[in-house]
């Protein structure tokens, strides 16, 4: 069901926010009232959003510069929604990927994906929810993909790093019933976002159709959370692509995904 929300000024903090997914987020929300906290690591382009945000909607707008791959960074986001007893509200979108054959790519930045991806999101939804359960409301949405639903190869570890979330948020769902809090794991599938060309993937050859824009993401998500849903994927052929990936024997699911990959070229960074 529907999370039971505030009548006074509902509060929200976005990471990732400076870019795609985030900033429609922090758009959407900012739109329907909501008092925002937004997180990214480059504070020029949360300035520049905050600032668009309040002259197009009158929005209340905190930004918080911080890299949450960084541990000095992310203690201070925990620390921060751990203050904020009136969260209402958080949306777990930061996250980063990388394309290529694990064997030949960098090791320090397999390892900050995962804690961009993993801890970051764990640590700061066990800083949330609590407080949310006292109050009896609240929502968490962790941005997930539709690679969490298939082995991927050329993307060894971002695909494992979103069926983490898929496992831990459904897992969540179950623990968080009767207490009012609400959880969404979103998972999109080829967005017109950042991610692609800073994991240094050419994305050129796949065909525009199977595209969604961030904005489209963000409305399917909000819908999700108002029907109750626990797992959001956005767009009939993503759905189908899923439910594919649910049918075919693990083998076949495996090649199909590593076919899809081939499509996608590598490209120096």
């Amino acid at each position: 069901m529907f999370p039971r929300m505030p009548t006074t000024q509902r509060r929200a903090l976005v990471t990732g926010a400076s870019a795609g997914i985030g900033t429609a987020f922090a758009a959407r929300l900012a739109r329907d009232g909501w008092a925002l906290r937004l997180v990214a690591r480059r504070r020029d382009r949360l300035d520049t959003l905050a600032a668009k945000l309040g002259a197009r909607f009158g929005a209340a707008v905190d930004v918080l510069a911080l890299d949450l791959i960084d541990p000095a960074g992310l203690h201070e986001v925990e620390r921060i929604i751990e203050a904020d007893q009136d969260l209402d509200l958080l949306v777990n979108d930061a996250g980063m990927g990388d394309f290529g054959p694990f064997a030949g790519s960098d090791r320090e930045r397999e390892e900050a994906e995962i804690r961009l991806n993993v801890l970051a999101v764990t640590r700061l939804t066990h800083a949330a929810v609590p407080a949310m359960i006292r109050r009896g409301h609240g929502a968490v949405i962790n941005v997930s993909s539709v690679a969490a639903f298939q082995p991927c190869p050329s993307m060894a570890t971002y695909g494992a790093t979103k069926a983490f979330l898929n496992s831990f948020t459904q897992a969540l769902h179950e623990e968080l019933r009767g207490t009012g809090v609400y959880v969404q794991v979103l998972c999109p599938g080829l967005t017109h976002t950042e991610i692609f060309t800073q994991a240094g993937a050419d994305t050129s050859d796949l065909p525009e159709f199977l595209w969604m824009e961030p904005d489209a993401v963000v409305d399917e998500s909000l819908a999700a959370m108002k029907r109750g849903a626990v797992v959001c994927v956005p767009g009939l052929g993503n759905r189908a692509l899923t439910t594919l990936s649910g049918i075919l024997p693990t083998e076949l699911s495996r090649r199909f995904a590593a076919l899809i990959a081939n499509r996608i070229k590598d490209e120096e960074r």
